[in-house]
């Protein structure tokens, strides 16, 4: 069993050693001082991925949301928390250059932010609420939701040279509507690849590549060693280049 360990702890010492940018779970967008919309993301999967990632050989630095509950021990070179679409967007852009090549984009990004909210008084009229904490007292209130700008399709202007994976979590639809979406996702984006779940999926993962083709994983540890085959090509570069 010594000799077993001591073969994974060297063999993981002599692979390419990349620096990675993992981002998890949720953003979240205030409605005032007090409350705040977010969603159900945990964060596990990207800190999982983060830790295997370390335990390859690279580098990694870990962006996890302040609401994801599952924290764990990550094993990353960088642990940041983010808060908003803003923040997570703020972040990843200061971490932007040759020296990082790939981004696993795991975190559930809100998609709609507050634009404003307002109280409908008596007769119809709608008075738009300033309160640092809008009181309960108000009776009706109707909050405007507005997109926030998509971060994916950022990335390639931030990381040109680098490896991009971005997530497509679907609850209607079926599988071949999902892995469709996935491609136009790549295209759109100008991504390398994206990791389709959730109930429109099925069991397990799909890997969705530039060229289309849809890989089946059957559990997380099996998505991590495919994500870590997929950048294989990336860590190469980078011991060529180092300046890559």
């Amino acid at each position: 069993m010594k000799q077993g360990a001591c073969h994974v702890k060297i063999f993981a010492a002599t692979l390419p050693r990349m620096k990675c940018v993992v981002t998890a779970g949720p953003t979240y967008e205030p409605l005032d001082e007090v409350r705040r919309l977010t969603n159900f993301s945990t964060g596990k999967l990207g800190c999982e991925l983060a830790t295997f990632l370390t335990g390859q050989g690279h580098e990694a630095v870990l962006l996890v949301g302040y609401y994801a509950i599952h924290r764990g021990d990550p094993k990353a070179r960088i642990v940041q928390t983010f808060t908003t679409t803003a923040d997570l967007r703020a972040r990843l852009q200061a971490l932007s250059g040759p020296d990082v090549g790939a981004v696993f984009h795991a975190a559930a990004v809100s998609d709609f932010t507050f634009g404003g909210v307002w109280e409908q008084i008596p007769g119809g009229e709608l008075v738009r609420c300033g309160q640092r904490k809008i009181p309960t007292r108000a009776g009706r209130l109707l909050a405007e939701l507005q997109p926030t700008p998509k971060i994916i399709g950022g990335l390639r202007d931030w990381f040109p040279q680098a490896c991009l994976v971005g997530w497509k979590y679907e609850l209607d639809g079926d599988r071949p509507g999902v892995i469709q979406i996935a491609r136009q996702q790549i295209a759109k984006n100008r991504t390398t690849a994206s990791v389709v779940n959730g109930a429109a999926y099925g069991d397990g993962f799909g890997l969705v590549t530039a060229a289309g083709q849809c890989e089946h994983l059957e559990d997380a540890p099996a998505l991590y060693h495919a994500l870590a085959r997929l950048i294989e090509p990336w860590a190469g570069a980078a011991v060529k280049n180092p300046a890559v």
